[in-house]
């Protein structure tokens, strides 16, 4: 088959991903206790976690439902990304958000991770992040969407959590 051949075959179109967008809190008597307690009430703690830049592949839907933990996975590969937050003062919140854009025709997109303790700074950095990575690129994307997940530490470390989840693999 020639070259010209192969370039004018249509693309074949791939099966949309599902990119599950889940949150998790937790207290414990340790930040990373409170911190893997998040993970459990985000159903991802028996995984190994890979943290991935912040690029949404094309065909991708986002899905915002808490990850489903197969009993086989133990142990598994888990590819996220990930925004956390621990909080070990008394009164003092903790909050963690992921903000997103999609283009439209195929789902392609942009995440973005950040934490804070002020809710409303967060919300804006997210907006003011996502706003200048789209600056950088020439593709229309949709509006800024976002999940936050806040917690206030009363008497012991807790941890907000937020996970977008790409795919599971084995060793």
């Amino acid at each position: 088959m020639k070259m010209e051949q192969l370039i004018a075959m249509p693309a074949q179109t791939q099966p949309t991903m599902n990119i599950h967008l889940s949150s998790g809190f937790g207290e414990g008597p340790t930040p990373l206790a409170a911190f893997d307690a998040s993970l459990m009430d985000a159903r991802v703690a028996n995984y190994n976690l890979l943290c991935l830049s912040s690029v949404i592949p094309p065909n991708s839907r986002i899905v915002r439902a808490k990850h489903r933990t197969a009993p086989d996975e133990y142990g598994r590969r888990l590819y996220v990304v990930m925004s956390q937050m621990r909080q070990s003062l008394a009164g003092q919140y903790a909050h963690a958000g992921i903000g997103w854009v999609q283009e439209g025709d195929d789902g392609r997109g942009l995440f973005v991770e950040l934490h804070g303790d002020d809710r409303d700074r967060l919300e804006r950095d997210l907006h003011t992040t996502l706003d200048a990575m789209r600056r950088y690129r020439d593709v229309d994307y949709g509006p800024v969407q976002m999940a936050i997940a806040s917690r206030q530490c009363m008497t012991q470390p807790v941890c907000a959590l937020v996970v977008a989840v790409y795919a599971c693999e084995p060793w």
